[in-house]
């Protein structure tokens, strides 16, 4: 249903739930603002484009999304990709993608995509996001320590290198901020788990650099000059290179994007025992991305530990989700100039915690007790994201997963021939006094008969040699089929029809059959040939042998 939750929710809404969605829709706020700020750092772009991206998205994805409670924003799992695109397209570059994948999520909601998230198997998500925790930790270290750096390499392993060579440049001022903003976000919530203790970790450490004087990086002395107020909304000039050249980045947003967004989605009607519109929220998610990289954003998605946060605090509405939007407006306009005292080093203490918080460390202690398929599967899309990039390693993910589902299946899969013993036939279909005649055979299918598997009825069929006079070919147990199986089966008739057999399908599934009316081989072996019953089918060759 193509319907945004904020009408629906609307129309039985209380003065009461108002107060508890405005509340949480404050707090939220607060714990937004230094989390945009310092991702929209990492992210390779100035400050308050970490907050227009808050503002803008988080407002468009609760009036327009599929989730009563979804929080939309700037998200760690952007960081990475969104820093690449900078560092090779340039800005323009970051919003022409940002723009093309907000148009593939409306796409993908109008074709009604959503409900595909749940064929993702769950050691790719945390394979790479874990890999994003790996990558996004490594962003911070010189920022964490102070090191003097001119340039950080984009690739992780030079990355590594170039820290480990300018390590002696380590500020201690830094570190100890650093370390001191993480010891208050731990310690706060055992003082007050209302407020965010991001936020007072944040204000206590800049009070602490003011007052001393500390001679450590702020935003101020890295960014210059930072905007208080919301930009007029621009397109960039597309060209049909540009579109051709960002289709790849694009691709990979909108992928990234409506994976976060409804797990976000997914994790938040756990909570509130609710139901998205998984469609609806990939559509306003797809809007959000448009205008978000319009008004100078970089791309949105539904941000899971915000979403938590919400409902945590009372919030059950896109009420509350508005509110945040507006209130970080509010603050962006207000206290704008004092973002830039803000040391880096705290809001790189900020991304590591962020950082921990994201990658599923527990998935490397359940590995060796896994399937062996499902743990490979985790290694590689995390290696990969690492060394390599998110899309080549959600690429093999996927691939490497449907290979070994294929291959689960197909073990699942037999052949089995069926003697002429009333034991072999199956106890539900067990006649009395049924015996298999001389000059009739029966093979038996068991599982998906799909082109992983077609092998083995080939292998059993070239086996058989010259055949019985009438073939029995059981396929109770076979609930689907595709093209790669009904070959091996026109493969099958050939050989009957050399030999002069004749074929007698039992019990055949409804999909199964519908494939072979399609393709015409019922008409091909005669519908009479097709029989309900194990005892049907023996008269049916009783028929045909005399």
């Amino acid at each position: 249903m193509l319907i945004p939750k904020s009408i629906t929710c609307l129309k039985n809404y209380t003065k009461e739930q108002f107060i508890k969605d405005f509340i949480s829709g404050i707090i939220v706020a607060i714990i937004a603002l230094p989390l945009s700020i310092a991702l929209a750092i990492a992210s390779g772009v100035s400050p308050e484009k970490g907050l227009y991206t808050a503002i803008v998205g988080g407002f468009i994805v609760s009036l327009l999304g599929g989730s009563k409670v979804q929080i939309g924003g700037p998200t760690a799992a952007f960081v990475v990709i969104v820093y690449g695109i900078i560092q090779k397209y340039g800005i323009e570059g970051l919003f022409i993608s940002t723009i093309m994948a907000g148009i593939f999520l409306i796409i993908m909601g109008l074709l009604k995509f959503g409900s595909l998230i749940k064929y993702i198997p769950s050691s790719i998500t945390t394979g790479f996001t874990s890999g994003i925790a790996v990558v996004l930790f490594s962003t911070e270290v010189k920022d964490f320590f102070g090191l003097k750096i001119k340039s950080v390499p984009s690739q992780f392993l030079e990355k590594l290198i170039s820290y480990f060579n300018n390590f002696h440049t380590i500020n201690f001022e830094s570190l100890f901020i650093a370390l001191l903003t993480l010891g208050i976000i731990i310690l706060w919530p055992r003082i007050n788990k209302k407020i965010p203790g991001t936020f007072i970790a944040i204000i206590i450490v800049t009070v602490i650099t003011m007052i001393f004087k500390l001679d450590i990086p702020t935003i101020g002395n890295q960014f210059g000059h930072i905007s208080s107020s919301l930009p007029y909304p621009s397109f960039p000039k597309v060209s049909f290179a540009m579109v051709n050249e960002l289709m790849l980045p694009a691709l990979t947003i909108a992928i990234l994007g409506s994976v976060e967004s409804l797990l976000s989605a997914v994790v938040s009607d756990g909570m509130i025992g609710g139901n998205h519109r998984s469609n609806m929220e990939l559509i306003a998610q797809g809007f959000a991305n448009i205008f978000s990289a319009a008004f100078g954003g970089i791309p949105v998605t539904g941000a899971i530990a915000r979403t938590a946060a919400n409902v945590k605090n009372g919030g059950r509405t896109p009420v509350a989700g508005m509110v945040h939007a507006l209130v970080l407006l509010i603050i962006m306009l207000l206290f704008m100039p004092y973002v830039k005292l803000i040391p880096m080093s705290s809001l790189a203490a900020v991304l590591v915690m962020i950082a921990y918080n994201m990658g599923d460390w527990e998935a490397f202690k359940r590995i060796f007790n896994a399937p062996k398929s499902d743990s490979l599967v985790f290694i590689v899309t995390f290696v990969l994201t690492i060394f390599l990039d998110l899309v080549v390693a959600i690429s093999v993910g996927v691939v490497l997963a449907s290979f070994l589902f294929m291959r689960k299946m197909s073990d699942i899969t037999e052949i089995n021939y069926i003697l002429d013993d009333e034991e072999d036939i199956d106890s539900n279909e067990f006649i009395e006094n049924v015996k298999m005649p001389d000059h009739i055979s029966m093979y038996e299918i068991s599982g998906p008969f799909f082109f992983g598997a077609a092998n083995k009825f080939v292998a059993a069929v070239r086996e058989m040699g010259v055949p019985t006079k009438v073939l029995i070919i059981k396929m109770s147990k076979v609930p689907f089929m595709d093209a790669t199986a009904y070959h091996s089966f026109e493969m099958l008739h050939n050989v009957c029809k050399k030999h002069h057999t004749k074929l007698i399908i039992l019990k055949i599934q409804q999909q199964p059959l519908d494939m072979l009316t399609k393709y015409g081989f019922v008409e091909m072996i005669g519908e009479a040939n097709f029989c309900p019953s194990v005892e049907d089918a023996i008269d049916r060759a009783n028929v045909i042998l005399n």
